[in-house]
């Protein structure tokens, strides 16, 4: 037998015998000792390159101690596994997508390390899918996982950047029945949209629109008259982007609606984003910003249209979920920071 061989066979009868006691640390509830040794053959793996067993490994040991509400350890090794996935060349990333989301369903609010976990989950879904905010289904699934928990914010937050208008809209029907007053109804969906627009997501805002008039019981119709002004605001204005109109009928929607779209200020840096990036609006001039500094604004605002290619990833805190209507403080904290 060549020393190779034997070298092959040393270390694989190493790893088997690391994984026995292994086993046996856990059967026992030495939990710490079991963690050490997940660590260990996790840099075995991965020196070996032997990413397919590292990950099966990491995940299935991050499932263990979450299920005994080791939250630490499981914690740990489920960050391992984003590392892994990061260091490998895995083609599955909807099954890892999958897995994470059970992992991440898995942890507790309370646990500190969560949120590296859920940044370095995100993180790693943008790179595999080329889109810097994250993968649609990741953020789905965290949204599903804060909805369960709660926690409205992070919910809104991450359903808004899903991909998914079907689910964003019943969202969006649950949050304004419970949370919201009826004056607000309008309210709710009229923002969520705008921002959706901002992101270009125009397909996904028209499917967010009909979802939540449709199944809303104080509108229950997707097409007007609606008895909420706002909302044939926002219906004109999908059909006006989809049939690719003119900044005249834009500017002449915004002026007819002024009077709704005057309830929340924070329309108005939506809808010069929006005019800009599907009606050909040029940025707003500041009054007396001439020469250096107006040519300055000038090429700041028209930065505009590239801004979704490079915004930052909201940061995931704790945020309490109770409620009221869109315009209260608490839910400024929202996907909007994105959008400015």
């Amino acid at each position: 037998m060549s020393a190779t061989t034997e070298r092959g066979n040393s270390g694989r009868g190493g790893i088997t015998r690391v994984l026995a006691k292994l086993e046996a640390s856990v059967a026992s509830g030495n939990y710490y000792e079991a963690h050490q040794m997940y660590r260990t053959l996790y840099f075995r793996y991965v020196g070996q390159k032997k990413f397919t067993e590292c990950l099966d490994l990491l995940y299935n040991g991050a499932i263990t101690f979450l299920n005994r509400n080791q939250q630490s350890s499981g914690i740990d090794l489920a960050i391992l596994v984003v590392d892994t996935l990061e260091k490998s060349q895995e083609k599955n990333h909807e099954l890892w997508i999958q897995r994470m989301g059970e992992l991440l369903a898995k942890t507790s609010p309370a646990a500190v390390e969560r949120e590296t976990l859920i940044t370095r989950a995100v993180k790693w879904s943008a790179d595999i899918s080329k889109n810097q905010l994250g993968h649609p289904l990741m953020h789905k699934l965290i949204a599903r996982i804060m909805w369960s928990e709660g926690n409205i914010e992070l919910a809104r937050h991450h359903y808004l950047l899903s991909r998914d208008g079907v689910s964003c809209g019943e969202m969006l029907v649950h949050l304004s029945r419970n949370k919201g007053y009826p004056s607000e109804t309008d309210l709710f969906i009229a923002q969520i949209i705008l921002q959706q627009l901002c992101l270009k997501e125009t397909k996904i805002a028209s499917e967010t629109f009909e979802t939540y008039t449709k199944y809303h019981p104080k509108i229950a119709r997707t097409e007007p008259p609606f008895v909420m002004p706002l909302l044939n605001f926002i219906f004109f204005l999908l059909k006006a982007i989809e049939t690719n109109g003119k900044l005249a009928m834009f500017k002449a929607l915004c002026d007819l609606y002024k009077a709704s779209l005057d309830r929340d200020p924070s329309y108005e840096k939506y809808l010069q984003k929006i005019g800009i990036i599907f009606f050909g609006a040029q940025p707003p001039q500041q009054p007396g910003m001439g020469g250096l500094f107006g040519n300055l604004f000038t090429r700041m605002f028209q930065s505009m249209n590239e801004e979704e290619d490079a915004m930052p990833q909201q940061q995931h805190q704790q945020q309490s979920g109770s409620g009221g209507g869109p315009n209260t403080r608490s839910r400024r904290n929202d996907a909007s920071s994105e959008l400015d």
